[in-house]
């Protein structure tokens, strides 16, 4: 017995060890378990979110070092503005804690791309609707959030006719791909350095902004104070509704401004 309970507070030691520092550029692929609804939403609201897919941690031991699908990320809603007078409804929050085996451990993250929980089930659906249904999960063929190709039966990712990833299935399937920039939505590529293929879930290698949403991301929390990321809706009032996937980006890990920090900018 008591070399069981060894061995648990070992394994759990290392978990917490090869995952106290998500390396800058990883991308973790998210679905909202909460709604956050910009006429009934308050400050301070916490959100929590999912990882659909396992997330390699590139540490120097890919395949070992990864955070864990089901893994929960935790975050909180920081302001909020009702549509009225002509005006935009907005919602800004972060993302900045993920649950690593009860030890909640600060990150700071931007967002690359969002999207609807309508978005979310036609990216889950096979392409040829006289399928649908009868082929086995393994060989679908999908088009992720942004229009890859997924062919889980060859294993590959297609962007038009180049290679672009891979199709995996680690804690749920998924794609590994490098991503792109999109320089007319404002999103980069690689960063740090960190060029590594990354967790994408249902989106496309250069999937970047707002789909199903009549909104757009006015702070993708890159700028001071970083993490605070603001949408805002193009007409009228703005939900997110749980299911809807989020792309999220590390910035680095450790501390964050404080909230009043934070609402004061």
């Amino acid at each position: 017995m008591k070399k069981v309970l060894l061995f648990s507070v070992f394994a759990l030691s290392a978990v917490l060890t090869a995952q106290s520092n998500i390396p800058a550029g990883t991308v973790i692929p998210v679905m909202l378990n909460t709604s956050v609804d910009a006429k009934s939403a308050r400050v301070g609201q916490t959100l929590t979110a999912k990882i659909e897919q396992d997330v390699p941690l590139y540490n120097g031991a890919y395949d070992t070092a990864k955070i864990k699908a089901g893994t929960r990320v935790i975050g909180e809603v920081l302001a909020i503005t009702a549509a009225g007078n002509s005006q935009p409804a907005t919602i800004t929050l972060r993302f900045d804690k993920v649950d690593v085996a009860g030890h909640m451990m600060p990150v700071l993250t931007d967002l690359r791309a969002l999207a609807s929980p309508l978005e979310v089930d036609q990216a889950q659906t096979e392409i040829s609707e006289q399928d649908w249904g009868s082929t086995p999960p393994w060989s679908q063929t999908l088009t992720q959030i942004g229009g890859d190709v997924v062919y889980r039966e060859t294993g590959k990712v297609y962007y038009g006719s180049e290679t672009v990833g891979r199709s995996v299935y680690a804690g749920g399937w998924g794609v590994l791909s490098q991503v792109s920039s999109s320089p007319r939505n404002g999103c980069r590529g690689a960063i740090d350095g960190n060029n590594n293929p990354q967790a994408l879930w249902v989106f496309s290698h250069n999937a970047c902004g707002v789909y199903g949403y009549d909104a757009v991301i006015t702070d993708a929390g890159r700028t001071n104070p970083e993490g605070r990321i603001v949408l805002a809706s193009k007409n009228g009032d703005l939900k997110l509704r749980s299911g809807s996937a989020l792309l999220l980006r590390v910035n680095g890990s450790g501390n964050h401004p404080a909230q009043s920090d934070v609402a004061s900018q």
